[in-house]
């Protein structure tokens, strides 16, 4: 188990995180004919929307209450109710996000009390649901606040219901149909790849939130809407309860799943990662289970394809120093790959706490900034950085090569639609690592020539040379 290293600064030299209302506001925007609406001032919400936009290079649908001096110190609960009824008025969503951010929170607003305020003061649209969620981002990051949203939507618009009966009530009823959890570090393109695993097996795939519909960058007859254009529909959601099974992505759904199983009755399988041959198999092999169908003869072959590049790649990754930077569950899912290939994860940081933390195969885990990775790294001689595309110059002034990996990515074209998972995806990963690496000077060892075999090989190779005369 890793050792949890505690922030030790009391500021960030050189951020690393993304807020938890980003990550909120991402989960919102997986879903179909949505709009989040950050209750906070406009500089929170510009703050975020430049991010999305510079990420996947689309018009990104954001509103906020707008904050001020005022409203701050007085009272913005008119904020909120006045800008959700405007959106409902002008915009008919399906589903209003409503993620708090620290100005908010530091008021101490009560924004469920606001929702139920609003719906009293305007009964027309009890139809349109409005998802509440404590989201302050003076704590946690990206992956948490995505993990309270997609809880938040359970607890919103699945209903309560009594402990499921022993005949599993509704559940199953969709005989083909499982439920999709998609963590926050998986990108649009893998959670189409995703969808094609789970089709291959004559499953249908449910996937919440679904941001390969919404966030794949496909050009629309529209030029601009001021809601997400695809995602999961919001009707989809409560026929979560008549699928077969859940297959939970990512150790941060784990209490977001908990709720889903508890209202529901669905069985769950749960995965920490999907890089990685064992991590792959066991997926593939739920799938088989679930569906009682063999592994189909395309998945065979990706599987063989894979174990032939970790036979090419391991000369250059094993013994690799690598040093990692990011969310939780996408840092476990990078250690466990280096791992799994024989490299050796020198410095590891997040930016904030996670349970799945403890099991990063690295001896530390920093809760931290880039600054105390670059610290990490350049001690222990890291000749690797994985992390997004604010570790530029940390990797620059370590004088190694940077793998591009979470959010943001701002300064290379595509990577938001990147597939890491799966049995291709982790090919692809470990051929771009070995490259990184050949790239930068660390090339395969080189032969060993025994001594003794330095004089006859000499023997040889002029006996050769007289015989062509």
């Amino acid at each position: 188990m890793a050792e949890i290293l505690k922030r030790n600064k009391a500021l960030a030299v050189n951020p690393l995180k993304a807020s938890q209302p980003i990550g909120a506001s991402l989960a919102f925007l997986g879903i179909n004919k949505a709009i989040p609406m950050l209750h906070g001032s406009q500089g929170c919400t510009a703050f975020g929307k430049v991010y999305f936009v510079r990420h996947f290079r689309e018009p990104i649908p954001l509103q906020t209450t707008a904050m001020d001096q005022v409203s701050t110190v007085m009272s913005a609960d008119e904020n909120v109710i006045e800008g959700l009824r405007a959106i409902c008025e002008k915009s008919k969503p399906a589903l209003i996000g409503l993620p708090t951010t620290g100005l908010s929170e530091t008021q101490g607003t009560d924004i469920k009390r606001l929702v139920r305020d609003f719906y009293a003061a305007h009964p027309e649209y009890a139809h349109i649901p409005v998802v509440p969620v404590n989201t302050p981002d003076f704590t946690g990051c990206l992956e948490s606040g995505y993990a309270l949203a997609v809880k938040a939507v359970f607890e919103t618009l699945l209903p309560t219901i009594a402990p499921p009966p022993a005949s599993g009530g509704a559940v199953g009823k969709r005989k083909k149909q499982i439920n999709i959890l998609a963590g926050s570090f998986l990108t649009p393109g893998d959670i189409e790849h995703i969808k094609e695993l789970v089709e291959a097996f004559g499953l249908r795939p449910l996937v919440l939130p679904d941001i390969a519909d919404s966030l794949d960058g496909h050009l629309t007859e529209q030029e601009s809407s001021p809601l997400t254009l695809g995602g999961t529909p919001v009707g989809e959601i409560a026929s979560m309860g008549e699928s077969i099974a859940t297959l939970v992505l990512g150790d941060s759904l784990n209490e977001a799943a908990d709720v889903l199983q508890a209202r529901t009755g669905v069985p769950d399988y749960r995965f920490a990662s999907l890089m990685g041959l064992d991590a792959v198999d066991s997926f593939v092999a739920a799938l088989a289970e679930i569906s009682g169908k063999p592994v189909p003869e395309k998945i065979e072959r990706q599987r063989a394809q894979l174990q032939d590049a970790m036979v090419d790649a391991h000369f250059m990754l094993g013994f690799a120093r690598v040093a990692i930077a990011a969310d939780p569950d996408l840092l476990y899912g990078f250690a466990r790959l280096v791992a799994e290939m024989g490299g050796e994860v020198v410095a590891a940081v997040a930016p904030a706490r996670a349970n799945i933390l403890s099991e990063v195969t690295a001896d530390k885990v920093a809760i931290g900034d880039l600054e105390d990775l670059e610290t990490a790294a350049r001690s222990q001689h890291a000749q690797l950085v994985i992390s997004n595309s604010h570790a530029v110059e940390t990797a620059r002034r370590l004088g190694v090569p940077l793998l591009r990996a979470g959010f943001p990515q701002y300064d290379l074209l595509g990577g938001y639609q990147r597939l890491w998972v799966g049995y291709r995806g982790t090919r692809q990963t470990l051929f771009d690592l070995a490259n990184l690496l050949v790239e930068h000077g660390q090339h395969e060892p080189a032969p060993y020539v025994s001594i003794y075999n330095q004089r006859s090989g000499e023997v040889r190779a002029t006996s050769a040379a007289g015989s062509t005369h």
